[in-house]
């Protein structure tokens, strides 16, 4: 007489497992690329002569390095995670899963190859050649299929909101890197824009203000949906809002774009209007960030204790605050101050370390306990320490960077009585040589804490053991 058993079937969190600790990874690699540039800034004689060393080359690997090599596994991890318990099935097609996760990492390893070398297309966040584009292409094709695969074949009737954010982020980025990386090639790593004059400058500031609206906005929207009610355990603070507030930044962002090209050969009609949609953008904006904050009712206290939580919450003060001054900054009478100064620089990084860095870093440290079987980190003590560096950290760099852009804008524009410029531009730069070495003391900070969690991670992964998570039977209603 023989029986048999079932086992139960269970996540898919292989690849979730893969993905979180590469965001680590990647985070102190392209953090560190940062710092050095920071420090260049500063000490220009730090490329040593060596042209792949030289700022202009290292930037963009410091660019696609945070964005897509940190913050992109922090998106793959995170989505992965939470479509298949939203859904309570497993990833659909998991073998593709598998594939998006080596080949993203073949997409940065080919990115850290190439750009120091020289080779580029030199649009902003989109600087990779067309070899390249063709894999990340392949790569967010499988990324689709499993993610709305695994919506298809869900077991719970309703979609959760978090999985609205990330599939709006999912299909617009397929778009803007399929419209904006169209070129014709002239050899193995050189092309050209299909695109000519201002219509490409068009065509990539759409791309690029959408990538901060969709991949570093929506999609870590997506997160915090998700990883803050349940780290507060606290059921969202109010479900309709999350729905106006996701229509709402789905159409508006589309339109803003046009405000990185105020008093250029645009058309004035059409940076006016990417000014009016950049203002409207304010109100869908702090919904969101009012939304997840008030999630908080009736457990602040909870803020005391719990660091990581304390992440996922810090983030969206930097996010209401990056998508007020965001807003500001594009309003024609404010931008004719703030273009081409350090204060662009330091709105960037307040949203990059403040909004999109601390709820990666949050999500991450919810996530590595539960995939190694672990009830909490190796050291909370560790996590207090990061936590304190990088707000510190970051703002030393911002505050450091919008004193440094108000200084130029109004040094670049001061004449004489005569009409001649009162400051020569090698004046300007001397005058910002204090605060870009602030700069690059908040950002060293910034590493630190991203080294610690490194060693964080890598401790909890040790101890712990990689584990299966059944998932839950579906409860039957009468």
């Amino acid at each position: 007489m023989s029986t048999t058993t079932t086992q139960p079937a269970v996540y898919t969190d292989g690849v979730v497992r893969q993905f979180a600790i590469m965001t680590v990874v990647w985070g102190v690699v392209g953090m560190l690329v940062g710092v050095f540039i920071a420090a260049q800034l500063a000490w220009p004689e730090l490329n040593f002569g060596i042209p792949w060393l030289s700022y202009g080359r290292l930037r963009p690997l410091h660019t696609n390095a945070v964005i897509f090599a940190f913050g992109g596994c922090a998106l793959f991890a995170s989505s992965y995670y939470a479509v298949q318990r939203t859904s309570q099935v497993k990833l659909f097609a998991p073998a593709l899963a598998t594939f998006t996760f080596w080949g993203w990492q073949l997409v940065i390893v080919l990115a850290a190859i190439s750009l120091p070398l020289g080779y580029t297309t030199g649009k902003e966040y989109a600087e990779l050649e067309w070899p390249i584009d063709i894999l990340i292409t392949l790569v967010w094709v499988a990324y689709a299929v499993v993610f709305f695969g695994t919506v298809g074949t869900r077991r719970v009737r309703h979609i959760y909101v978090a999985n609205w954010f990330f599939g709006a982020f999912i299909l617009t980025v397929a778009v803007l890197h399929l419209v904006n990386s169209a070129e014709v090639p002239a050899g193995w790593m050189k092309s050209y824009s299909a695109y000519a004059g201002v219509q490409d400058a068009m065509i990539q500031w759409w791309y690029g203000h959408n990538a901060v609206g969709f991949f570093l906005t929506a999609g870590f929207l997506g997160m915090m949906y998700y990883f803050i009610p349940k780290q507060a355990e606290r059921p969202v603070y109010s479900y309709r809002l999350s729905i106006v507030h996701f229509w709402a930044l789905i159409f508006t962002y589309m339109w803003a774009g046009p405000h990185h090209l105020h008093y250029t050969a645009l058309p004035d009609w059409t940076q006016s209007l990417g000014m009016l949609f950049s203002l409207i953008l304010l109100a869908p904006s702090w919904g969101g960030m009012i939304n997840g904050i008030m999630t908080l009712s009736g457990a602040w206290h909870k803020l005391r204790d719990d660091p990581v939580l304390r992440f996922m919450i810090v983030s969206l003060s930097f996010y209401g605050m990056s998508t007020f001054e965001g807003p500001m900054m594009s309003i024609k009478t404010v931008n004719a101050l703030s273009h081409y100064t350090d204060w662009t620089v330091g709105h960037v990084h307040s949203g990059a370390l403040g909004w999109v860095g601390l709820v990666s870093m949050g999500c991450i440290y919810f996530l590595i306990p539960r995939l190694f079987g672990q009830k909490k980190m190796y050291s909370v003590k560790a996590i207090e320490l990061h936590f304190w560096t990088a707000t510190i950290g970051i703002v030393l760099y911002i505050a450091a960077m919008w004193i440094a852009g108000v200084m130029q804008g109004i040094m670049w524009r001061s004449i004489n009585d005569d009409g001649t410029l009162t400051y020569t531009f090698v004046e300007s730069v001397k005058a910002t040589y204090p605060y870009y070495v602030i700069r690059f003391l908040g950002g060293a900070l910034y590493l630190f804490g991203m080294c610690v969690m490194l060693w964080n991670t890598l401790m909890t992964v040790v101890t712990g053991r990689s584990v299966q998570t059944p998932i839950p039977a579906l409860a039957v209603h009468a």
